[in-house]
């Protein structure tokens, strides 16, 4: 009986064309929305390379320490290159930042690195806290070398200045801060949108589940009548409706990552095979809340969907899809609310895969979606033992 009704099950959602707009085409439309809607957002917010000039004077030239550093980060064999940098005299830095040639120029005087530039902007600062982070890394390194003097004992002691100068620059070289251009992944909000696309995707395949299983109750169709007064086993006729409905969730699912990678070239980082675990686990927790919606609630087809779109739609609101502002908002003011969201955990999942480099807080979310899927599907199974018909 359990592959009988799976085999009927699978031809029964694969020839609802309503549904299957929902579940496979609506989201691949909405993702074409979203790539012509946010392109260029990652472009206009990606930092560029800052065209700056150095005044090569002689106090620059002393000082190895911002040498050392606007080389590194002016060099083209670095991949995390921030800088075009000019070396030029006072003048030359003048007129070049007069012609707009480069957003500012830097000059060392009594020791102290001094900033020139015409406006305030996102390249301005980050010149300005480049150079400021060098100049502490700087100060920082001189206390130290006058520690090392100190402590040497002995009037007639020869001090090997070259010796310490080098213990300090190689204790500063293997400090764990660097800086690095990292815009290109943390500012791609456009990714976020695409996350909350497939948390919808996920939760609407409980559409699938909720018409499966609508064919097997007896106030529902014949189908149901029929099965009613069956010997079968309720928790067979809803696990096969609810297998067969994954796998046509998961066919929509697969369509949906392969056009978003392959055609619109969304960048889900570097854990895609964990998204895509996500995602599958995540479309179990909406084809679960479609399964109890239809089992329990004694109403039309009509008015399930209605009760089942309302609800997806509140929690995908709640999770960041209509602004990502909100999902940030309710964790800071009702955590409770998106502790209990699917949606919400399934993006959650996604944000702690994409910027997190530890995976606690995804499998938190993996967890939480299994234990949630679970006990709706333990619900439907107890809801439909108890159901009663006076007459079929």
């Amino acid at each position: 009986m359990f592959y009988h009704n799976l085999k009927y099950s699978i031809k029964i959602l694969l020839k609802n064309k309503v549904l299957i707009f929902w579940t496979f085409a609506f989201p691949i439309i909405l993702g074409t929305f979203f790539h012509m809607a946010f392109s260029n957002l990652v472009s206009s917010e990606k930092l560029d390379i800052i065209d700056i000039a150095i005044v090569d004077n002689e106090q620059f030239k002393e000082n190895e320490i911002f040498k050392n550093a606007f080389d590194e980060l002016s060099s083209e064999k670095n991949k995390e290159r921030l800088f075009n940098t000019q070396y030029v005299s006072m003048d030359t830095a003048k007129k070049l930042l007069e012609d707009e040639k480069i957003i500012g120029y830097m000059y060392i005087e009594y020791n102290t690195p001094k900033i020139v530039i015409n406006k305030n902007g996102i390249d301005e600062t980050v010149f300005k806290y480049v150079t400021e982070e060098i100049s502490e890394t700087s100060i920082i390194m001189n206390n130290i070398l006058d520690e090392k003097i100190k402590n040497i004992d002995g009037f007639d002691t020869v001090i090997d200045y070259e010796k310490i100068y080098n213990d300090v620059l190689e204790i500063i070289n293997n400090d764990n801060t660097n800086i690095k251009n990292t815009a290109s992944n943390n500012l791609d909000f456009s990714v976020i949108e695409f996350y909350t696309l497939i948390a919808m995707a996920c939760l609407y395949g409980g559409m699938l589940s909720m018409t499966a299983i609508n064919h097997n109750l007896a106030n529902m169709s014949n189908k149901g009548k029929r099965i009613s007064v069956s010997p079968t086993k309720k928790s067979t006729v809803i696990i096969s409706s609810l297998f067969a409905s994954y796998i046509v969730e998961l066919i929509g699912l697969t369509l949906l990552f392969l056009y978003t990678i392959f055609v619109l070239k969304v960048d889900y980082g570097n854990h895609v095979g964990l998204v895509i675990l996500l995602a599958c686990i995540g479309s179990l927790s909406g084809l679960s809340l479609g399964l109890t919606i239809g089992s329990l609630f004694k109403k039309s087809e009509g008015a399930k969907i209605g009760v089942f779109i309302a609800i997806t739609m509140l929690w995908c609101f709640f999770s960041g899809m209509m602004g990502i502002t909100l999902k940030y908002i309710i964790d800071k003011n009702i955590p409770i609310i998106n502790i209990l969201n699917p949606a919400s955990m399934i993006t959650d999942g996604f944000y702690s895969l994409y910027y997190y480099s530890t995976f606690n807080r995804y499998w938190f979310d993996v967890i939480s979606l299994l234990i949630f899927s679970f006990i709706l599907i333990f619900i439907s199974v107890i809801g439909l033992r108890r159901q009663k018909y006076d007459s079929i």
